[in-house]
């Protein structure tokens, strides 16, 4: 029997699981094995500091619930969100809009609205504005019927799932007309801090990071034959653009509330105008997924879960 040292446990740890029958989960984990054992030895980890991580990371997943997903926050906080998108967006046939991060409030159940429909339940004097755009693909030809959900938080800088999970409020999804429009009446954004209540939170104050994020208005768009588009809004003049918590917003996402814009279909309000161009779709596009997911779907059971099993079609992150 061989003896297992600092500097030999790892090619143990691999020759076991080369047995794994999904070549791309074989891959994956071998990788994540090499990293894992390269970050202990290069901080000489303790015992002691192994035991923390797992407390660390046994809360994350305790404070789970259908309605907040604390571990795609701290995959947030952490850059690894953005990361993984940028990686994805590099698989795009083509370049359309620069993608943003889904977030941990997004809802599959959103209602249907008419076009120019308010989203919010409460608009308080003064508020209010329009959003609107074109879809189109990547050569500027319109896509009608595209499907474009939005959602953003309130005027206290919370979603409606954090207030209340069976509530629904500041959010839509809206259909383009023949020209590619989309239009709909909300209220002006504001930054906000992530939650601070939970292990996360108290990761980005013991590093003495502020935990905001510049004021948004979220958007997933998808239309048949395109890429699913996820991206977001940023209002130019907020002053956490620069230095987002979760390193989710950019330059080019970047826009204006303009007080009178000749061109805004819904006259006599602010307004942003924000333009969207879609990918065609991929082969990759079919398997892949997008980074992030409802909380509730989070929380549901795998496919197999239970049985020992694994499809072998399943991907091992989404």
């Amino acid at each position: 029997m061989r003896e297992l040292t600092p500097d030999t446990i790892t090619d143990a740890v691999l020759d076991q699981m080369a047995t794994t029958p999904d070549p791309r989960m074989r891959e994956v984990m071998a990788s994540a094995v090499k990293h894992l054992h390269a970050f202990a030895r290069d901080v000489n980890l303790t015992p002691a500091e192994w035991i923390k991580g797992i407390e660390f990371m046994t809360a994350v997943g305790k404070i789970c619930t259908p309605a907040r997903q604390e571990c795609i926050l701290l995959s947030d906080t952490l850059g690894l969100s953005a990361l993984v998108n940028g990686l994805h967006d590099n698989t795009a046939v083509e370049e359309g809009t620069h993608t943003s991060l889904l977030g941990p409030f997004y809802r599959e159940t959103t209602p249907k609205l008419a076009a120019g429909s308010q989203i919010a339940g409460t608009v308080k004097p003064g508020s209010e504005c329009v959003l609107y755009g074109r879809v189109s693909d990547v050569k500027g030809k319109p896509l009608a019927n595209a499907t474009v959900s939005i959602w953003q938080t309130g005027a206290d800088g919370l979603y409606d799932i954090q207030e209340n999970a069976a509530s629904v409020d500041y959010r839509g999804v809206f259909t383009t007309d023949a020209d590619g429009i989309y239009m709909l009446r909300t209220v002006k954004p504001i930054g906000y801090s992530i939650p601070m209540d939970g292990p996360v939170g108290a990761m980005v104050r013991a590093q003495a990071r502020h935990g905001m994020r510049p004021a948004h208005i979220h958007s997933l768009v998808g239309a048949p034959g395109y890429r699913e588009l996820v991206t977001a809004l940023y209002l130019r003049d907020d002053p956490h653009l620069e230095d987002d918590v979760v390193f989710g917003s950019s330059g080019d996402l970047a826009v204006d509330i303009k007080p009178n814009d000749p061109a805004c279909p819904i006259k006599g309000l602010p307004s942003i105008r924000f333009d969207m161009r879609l990918s065609r779709e991929s082969a990759v596009d079919k398997i892949s997924g997008r980074v992030g997911a409802d909380p509730s779907a989070i929380l549901k059971p795998a496919a197999g879960a239970g049985n020992g099993h694994s499809p072998a079609s399943a991907p091992v992150a989404s």
